[in-house]
């Protein structure tokens, strides 16, 4: 049975006044469930507050969207509260407590994609809260919180009961929360938007990798990724991830196509990629994305935390490396044909201008 791989747009999974959560399903997506992948978005309206919870997986966080505050609390660990803003990537190993705050007019809306291998349902994020009407307070007896946290019965009780939302609250305007502190968010948080570049290619595209050098928690996380951004008409070269991860992208802004080929050099998708879309390419297929003239950006995670990839055009492509003789034996072309071929793409390198 061949795997859907066309694009999908998240659904909404709950929220109230104070914002959403959207999750992809593995049902819609297949090779969520495949690649041990999860993916959601938390998005906050103004004073929305995302309960304090903690996951099954271990995840990427990426803000594609507005500025807030969050919360985090890795086991054994004082709160970190940092500040967060459009093009921050935060990574969030196994058994990190978030919460997340926005006191902005403009919605904040943050990505979230990780590992599930270990999780209770591949493909999929379990949230579990530690207060709210699904919190993990109303689960116990109140004879159990009140000698667990050796309080009365009235606080007890106030514990359990009092907080009726679940996972997404809308605060008063008054409520005071704890201030971003900013000796927190170093090692904790890398805005892709305004790190150095790892690749610039003038008049095609730039690329920000996230990884153990510019962020060492990642490395906990096991994931690595990056942003990329592709000028209008401009292409990616076509290439594939050599050291057998999964690549999970999704279209932050912008347009264009994407071709994929896979096993015995079949066409397997092409397709038009906009804002939204969350794709998965399969181990060792091919992919290249040629942008709209508007231009295509997109935000991926690799499951390895220190990702390798092999182009085939380019600079650096892998034909480069190969002796003539050989190629002109592979395509069976005569030496004419073999230069021409060579002496194509020799300072581009990964991404292409558009052609004059």
């Amino acid at each position: 049975m061949e795997l859907d791989l066309s694009p999908k747009l998240a659904k909404k999974v709950y929220g109230d006044d104070g914002g959403s959560y959207y999750s992809w399903c593995p049902n819609e997506l297949p090779m969520l469930r495949e690649g041990n992948i999860g993916a959601a978005k938390l998005a906050l309206e103004k004073n929305g507050f995302a309960l304090p919870r903690y996951s099954d997986s271990s995840m990427v966080a990426y803000v594609l969207q507005g500025a807030g505050v969050a919360g985090i609390i890795l086991p054994e660990s004082e709160e970190k509260v940092i500040a967060i803003k459009k093009g921050d990537a935060i990574a969030l190993p196994f058994g990190v407590i978030t919460w997340w705050y926005n006191k902005e007019d403009t919605e904040l809306v943050v990505l979230f994609m990780g590992d599930t291998s270990k999780g209770h349902k591949p493909g999929q994020f379990t949230d579990f809260f530690l207060t709210g009407s699904n919190g993990i307070f109303t689960g116990f007896t109140t004879d159990f919180v009140e000698r667990a946290w050796d309080v009365d019965d009235d606080i007890a009780k106030a514990l359990i009961g009092n907080q009726k939302g679940k996972g997404i609250v809308k605060l008063d305007a008054n409520v005071k929360m704890p201030e971003p502190k900013p000796d927190h968010r170093k090692g904790m948080a890398l805005n892709c938007e305004e790190a150095p570049l790892d690749t610039d290619i003038k008049n095609a595209g730039n690329v920000v990798l996230l990884n153990t050098q510019n962020l060492p928690l990642v490395g906990q996380v096991g994931l690595g990724a990056d942003l990329v951004r592709l000028e209008g008409n401009a292409m990616c070269s076509p290439g594939f991830s050599c050291d057998s991860a999964l690549q999970v992208t999704y279209i932050v802004k912008g347009s264009g196509r994407l071709q994929v080929v896979g096993v015995d050099g079949k066409w397997v998708l092409e397709t038009i990629v906009k804002a939204g879309n969350l794709l998965i390419v399969p181990r060792f297929f091919v992919v290249s994305k040629i942008a709209d003239p508007g231009g295509l950006s997109w935000f991926s995670i690799i499951t390895t935390p220190n990702p390798m990839f092999t182009h085939l055009a380019g600079s650096i492509g892998a034909w480069k490396a190969i002796s003539p003789e050989v190629l002109q034996a592979a395509f069976k072309v005569p030496a004419e044909t073999e230069k021409l071929f060579r002496s194509k793409r020799t300072n581009d390198a990964i991404f292409f201008p558009p052609p004059n």
